[in-house]
């Protein structure tokens, strides 16, 4: 048996069976001090009954007429008679007894007081020099059965407060460990870009603490990664300027040259500019979806969103003809930026033009549900290499231009929302094919295992 993993299962547990071993513990000791206050009090009785007995039968013995030797006292009505007795000459004679008494049941007299058989308890006792003795016995399965009804009734009441007391412990031990299970909430809401403090107030003197290390290392690595995104956002800045410069005076010495070999080492210089401009841009994109603030306040038309995306990207010579779009004519809200999730757009469709067979569509689709999903035609990729697509300069086995940073752009916006980004090859029911789908929140375990069924089918 593995403990519980929880804290508050734990700390109910071991609460839970101290009380009860405590509760076991004091009813075993309350159990030995009831045997024996039981013996007391039926020894008592029995030392009561002989004293009274014993004057009254030597009355009579006295009073009998010669011949008379024995005699056995008659019942007025029958009852359960628990003590028995027989009064005894100096010789063992019997001269009286209980209606019930059996002679074997009472031992010769050794000594005066208390002794034990294997099934009574007796008392002795004597009179007029010992020349008349009395002997009282009492069975002792009665006194068992006393005994026994006094712990059941004792047993009773803690076969129910030992249960009871198990869910007071546990009912205490949550409400107590709230602010922890508050905590844990506050934590696991927060999406991968919230570096914010965790709310430390009312947290028990042994946890607070540890939010407090948590807030430290948080604001330490929110200072690290503000700086590293500001590094590279800067760059990527600062690069547009002097790149753009040295575009435009590349662009109007290839005007103004005459020089074949000249114009085509311009030529080459203007390709690797443009490069170094895209390039430049997709990290300024990167450090933007690396560096949080991707929830909207308030909800976007994602439709919308998409639409003006791909008219805008449409307008690009051959794009038109190669994006088929299937988006509803109904609003479709979502809770993310809208600049974000128009980076989203652009990156994914771009990667289907570039990527994609020249010849067939590239398909954007939106569901109601905000899910959307990028498809083209164009070789399966292989599935070690299909796993390592949404990193950062990684790039498939293609020939076509590009830097390796649109799925890794997309893959962190979509960690940033609370999303997922999926990447299928081949498309479901086909033996080719590429497909990106973004959703906005990330699928359960069922939900997978379905998605996983229908692309196997």
């Amino acid at each position: 048996m593995t403990a519980p993993r929880s804290l508050q299962w734990r700390i109910s547990l071991w609460l839970g069976f101290g009380v009860a071993l405590l509760w076991i513990v004091a009813a075993v000791v309350t159990a030995q001090r009831l045997h024996h206050e039981v013996n007391r009090v039926f020894d008592s009785a029995l030392e009561e009954t002989a004293q009274r007995l014993l004057p009254l039968a030597v009355l009579d013995i006295l009073g009998r007429e010669e011949g008379d030797t024995s005699q056995r006292i008659a019942t007025l009505r029958q009852h359960d008679e628990y003590f028995t007795y027989v009064v005894r000459d100096a010789r063992g004679t019997v001269l009286l007894r209980s209606h019930r008494a059996d002679d074997a049941v009472f031992p010769p007299i050794h000594k005066m007081g208390f002794i034990d058989t294997p099934t009574h308890r007796v008392y002795f006792d004597a009179a007029l020099q010992g020349t008349i003795t009395i002997a009282v016995a009492e069975p002792l399965a009665h006194r068992r059965e006393a005994a026994n009804e006094a712990l059941l009734g004792l047993a009773w009441p803690l076969v129910l407060l030992i249960p009871l007391s198990l869910v007071v412990v546990w009912g205490v031990v949550r409400v107590s460990m709230a602010p922890v299970r508050n905590l844990r909430r506050g934590i696991e809401a927060r999406g991968s870009g919230d570096l914010s403090p965790i709310p430390a107030a009312g947290l028990p003197s042994e946890i607070g603490p540890i939010a407090d290390a948590v807030n430290h290392l948080l604001d330490r690595l929110g200072r690290a990664l503000d700086a590293e995104r500001s590094f590279t956002a800067n760059s990527a800045h600062e690069l547009r300027t002097p790149v753009a410069a040295a575009l435009a005076q590349t662009q109007r010495l290839i005007a103004e040259t005459n020089d074949t070999a000249a114009r085509n080492r311009a030529l080459q210089i203007e390709e690797a500019l443009r490069r170094l401009s895209r390039l430049s841009e997709k990290l300024m994109q990167l450090a933007r979806a690396e560096g949080g603030r991707l929830q909207g306040k308030q909800t976007t038309d994602i439709a919308s969103v998409t639409k003006m995306v791909a008219d805008e990207m449409m307008r690009n010579p051959g794009a038109a003809e190669r994006i088929a779009l299937d988006i509803p004519e109904t609003p479709v809200l979502a809770g993310i930026d809208a600049d974000a999730f128009a980076i989203v757009v652009r990156n994914l469709v771009e990667n289907g033009l570039k990527h994609g067979s020249p010849d067939a569509p590239v398909t954007v689709a939106l569901s109601h549900g905000g899910v959307l999903t990028v498809s083209n035609e164009g070789p399966p990729v292989p599935p070690g290499l299909l796993t390592r697509l949404s990193q950062p300069f990684e790039r498939g086995r293609t020939g076509a231009e590009g830097s390796g940073l649109g799925l890794a752009i997309a893959n962190a916006i979509a960690s940033g929302v609370g999303g997922e980004l999926i990447l299928t090859s081949p498309l479901p029911g086909r033996q080719s094919g590429f497909e990106a789908r973004f959703s906005l929140r990330r699928p359960s375990g069922r939900e997978r295992s379905e998605a996983s069924s229908n692309r196997r089918c």
